[in-house]
This record gives structure tokens, C-alpha cells and sequence, in this order.
């Protein structure tokens, strides 16, 4: 006869074990391992199997027809970068980022960019959002902070329109309703975590609750061909808050990114079903609400008459992007018996290298000077194309030597001397020639040294 095995699962990963623990021995996740009751018989008893519906059976993949995804654009063009070309009908988005990023700003500009869109189209002549039915309406509803609040930062960015409907929930069932009595071309639910379902034991915000709201949700966005994103919170480490299925339940993750004490924004993807996964958008925060930077060339070069020495102007590629990026290094006689190394910016472990290589290879005297190396406009620089411009740089602010205003240098320092090659090389090449560039060091130059050499120093 079949017996009641009592198991228990974590909702992280599905580890299962016979007792109950703390933590998951698979994930190695505190609180996530529940009860799971469920009926059994013998080990070697199997499920039975079922024929397949009529129209359903297994067929050659060369005679299936691909689906067509039209993207529908949200009128805000880096949004759509990022996106693939827009979002897709019945897509299930995940939006996440650091409290006070600018998350719901940028979501509640495209939702009252989507309202007025209509059967309007965009200016690539793509419809945008709602649908070809003419659904215009978009529902954004708010766990977070009540319809007054969300009218005031509306009305601050100039996103009224009558067909942006306003909620402030954190029942489930009451969202569900909502979008069933509206019928919206575009749902947006800030945020997952405070949403709650009365089927489900647990405070809202829980493994439980979030797999739960999320899944309900999408299932609504899929059976109804309507999109919906999902806006959810980080932990610490800047990874989404929650169960990690809730990743895998959505088509699109979208990571939103910023530093408090500058104004620019990165919009990167996660992953994304519909469209490349290596796409950044930028937005700079101002004022009114976020605005997007078609082309933020300028923004992280500085604006001096004459060259100064200690700056070099770099490469950078952000996703498919290329930007330039001004690094500045300055180097002073150190008042204390160790040296200090601040960085803006830069890794500090990569530049402690690159003042270890210079000075060995080099010849640069540096144990006794303090060196600071930092970026123009806030931008964080992680690749180590970066290394060759803080080189020289360094280099620029020990002789007091200006580097010529149209040179541009990007290439990876080994702990040998040698210049390494760097990934798109030819891209950061044309785009330095399109900013007014002439002259580019890369790994054309085989070892500091020659680097050195032809900058001038």
C-alpha cells in the first residue's frame, strides 16, 4: 500500500532530504528548506504513460515553423536597446536595481510613454507598446507608495495621461482583478516583494510568497498576450532578492545601476529571450526624471583648454558600446613612511600591478609617492583595456609631461611589459577616430617601453 513520505525541499534549488535543516546542503541558502508531504509507493513503481493529443505529437524541428516576435517600441530609445528592439507581447520582464536607483522613474516614463502611444507610432515607424487591438491603457501598480505619491513624481516629469491607471496593492488577487476590469496593453507591479497571495502562509517578500505573486503574474501576461514587468528588490551583494527561480521564471532581466553621487545610469541585461544579452543603455538623472544619452561620448572627458599631464583618454566598450573614458592619475611625494594608492573608479588591485610593472620595467620611481588614479564623470572602468592608458597616465604625472590632446591609448599590461591585444580593438579604434582621435597606442606597441616612446615621455 502506498505510505505519506515526508520530505523536505529547499525553494532555492530543489535539494531534497529526509529531515529537516537549516540550511540547503545544494545552495548552501539559510530558511529555504520546507516540508514537502507527498504520497508513494514502492521505489520501482513508475508513472504511467499517456498518449499525446491530437496535434501535440513529437515532429521534426525542420517542419516546425518559427514564431514571429515583433517588438513593439516604449519611445524611449535606450530602453529598447537594451531590450532587443522593444518589448514583446506576453513577455514577463524583471527590473531590478539599488534602492533609490531610479527604477520606478524610469517605469513610470515609459508607462505614460506607452499610454500615449495609442496606434501612433514610434519614430522608427514601429508600433509601440499597445497592441494592434488599440489597447492603450497601462496599469502600473504600486506596493510601495500610495497613488498621491506616484501623481506628484508624475506630474514633476510631466507623464499624466488618462489612459496611465494608478494602484496602490499589495493583495494579489486584487492586482489580478484590477487587470482583468482595466484589460491594460501593459502591466508594471512595483515590486514583486510587496505583493502578498492569501493561498500562500508566509509574510509577503518570502520565497514562498514572491514564487507565488511572480508566477500568478505571468501567467496572466501570457494567457492575456500582455507584457508585464516586475519590478524586484537586491540583496547586499546586488543580486535580485527572493528565490532564484524567480529568474528563470521571466523572459528579461534587466539590472539597473547608478552611483548616488553622480547623476549617470546603466541599464544592462541579465538575460533576455528576445534579443543580445550585452546591450547598456544609458540614462543621466536630472531634475524633471531620467533622461536618456543617445550619445554619451562627452561625458567622461574633460573639458580643459590645453593638455594637462597625469590624463590620458581610453576606449572603453560597454557591452556593444564604445565609449571613451578620460583616466587621471596625479603623483606626490609621500609625507608617510607607506606610499597611499587611491583609486576612483579603476580597480585598485589592477593599478597596484600596473605602479608594480612600471616601476620594475619601467624604471618609474613610485615607492616613496603617493598616486592617485581616477575616472572623468564617475564611470567605472573593470576591463584591462584600461591598463595602458592609467600607465601612462602615471607615467604623464611623474615627468610632468602633457600626452598629445588627440592620442588615445588601450591595450591589457602583463607583469612581463609586454602590451596584450584586447577585444574589439577595431571598434575602439574607429571610435577614437570618430571623436577626433589621430593618433591611437594599442598593442601595436609591443612592450611599455616602446608605448612610452611614442607617446612622447
Amino acid at each position: 500500500m502506498a505510505k505519506t513520505i515526508s520530505a523536505y525541499t529547499c525553494t532555492e534549488c530543489g535539494w531534497q532530504t529526509s529531515k529537516w535543516v537549516g540550511r540547503c546542503g545544494e545552495c548552501q541558502q539559510w530558511g529555504t528548506v520546507e516540508e514537502r508531504g507527498h504520497q508513494g509507493a514502492s521505489l520501482a513503481r513508475t508513472t504511467r504513460a499517456v498518449a499525446p493529443l491530437a496535434g501535440r505529437e513529437a515532429r521534426p524541428i525542420t517542419r516546425l515553423e518559427g514564431e514571429s516576435l515583433q517588438h513593439r517600441s516604449t519611445g524611449i530609445g535606450e530602453l529598447d536597446r537594451v531590450l532587443g528592439g522593444g518589448i514583446v507581447p506576453g513577455a514577463a520582464i524583471l527590473f531590478s536595481g539599488e534602492p533609490g536607483v531610479g527604477k520606478s522613474t524610469l517605469l513610470l516614463d515609459a508607462a505614460a510613454r506607452a499610454a500615449a502611444g495609442g496606434r501612433s507610432s514610434g519614430g522608427d515607424g514601429r508600433p509601440r507598446v499597445p497592441g494592434s487591438d488599440g489597447r492603450s491603457r497601462v496599469l502600473y501598480a504600486s506596493g510601495e507608495e500610495s497613488t498621491g505619491q506616484v501623481r506628484m513624481r508624475a506630474e514633476r516629469m510631466g507623464a499624466l495621461h488618462d489612459d496611465l491607471f494608478l494602484v496602490s496593492e499589495t493583495d494579489l488577487a486584487t492586482v489580478l482583478g484590477h487587470i482583468e476590469a482595466v484589460d491594460p496593453a501593459l502591466v508594471i507591479v512595483d515590486s514583486v516583494q510587496t505583493l502578498a497571495s492569501g493561498e500562500v502562509d508566509g509574510a509577503a517578500g518570502g520565497p514562498a510568497q514572491v514564487r507565488e505573486v511572480a508566477g500568478a503574474l505571468i501567467r496572466a501576461a501570457k494567457g492575456r498576450g500582455t507584457p508585464v514587468i516586475l519590478v524586484g528588490h537586491v540583496t547586499k551583494d546586488g543580486s535580485v532578492a527572493g528565490p532564484r527561480l524567480l529568474e528563470h521564471l521571466v523572459d528579461v532581466v534587466c539590472h539597473f545601476e547608478g552611483d548616488r553621487q553622480t547623476s549617470l545610469r546603466f541599464l544592462r541585461t541579465l538575460k533576455n529571450r528576445f534579443g543580445p544579452t550585452d546591450e547598456v543603455g544609458c540614462f543621466e538623472m536630472r531634475d524633471r526624471g531620467i533622461v536618456e544619452v543617445p550619445d554619451p561620448s562627452g561625458l567622461f572627458l574633460s573639458r580643459a583648454a590645453s593638455p594637462v599631464s597625469g590624463t590620458c583618454a581610453t576606449v572603453a566598450l560597454e557591452g556593444r558600446r564604445a565609449l571613451p573614458v578620460e583616466v587621471q592619475a596625479l603623483v606626490a611625494k609621500s609625507a608617510t613612511p607607506n606610499p597611499r594608492r587611491v583609486t576612483s573608479g579603476v580597480d585598485p588591485s589592477r593599478v597596484a600591478m600596473i605602479l608594480a610593472v612600471l616601476e620594475r620595467r619601467v624604471g618609474a620611481r613610485l615607492h616613496d609617492q603617493d598616486v592617485y588614479v581616477s575616472t572623468v564623470g564617475g564611470v567605472k572602468l573593470a576591463e584591462p583595456a584600461a591598463d595602458l592608458a592609467i600607465a601612462l597616465a602615471v607615467l604623464s604625472a611623474i615627468t610632468d609631461r602633457p600626452l598629445p590632446h588627440d592620442l588615445a591609448a588601450f591595450g591589457e599590461i602583463s607583469l612581463a611589459g609586454e602590451v596584450r591585444p584586447v577585444v574589439g580593438g577595431a571598434q575602439r579604434s574607429s571610435e577614437a577616430a570618430r571623436l577626433g582621435y589621430v593618433r591611437t597606442l594599442d598593442a601595436a606597441a609591443e612592450t611599455l617601453q616602446q608605448a612610452r616612446k611614442h607617446a612622447g615621455l
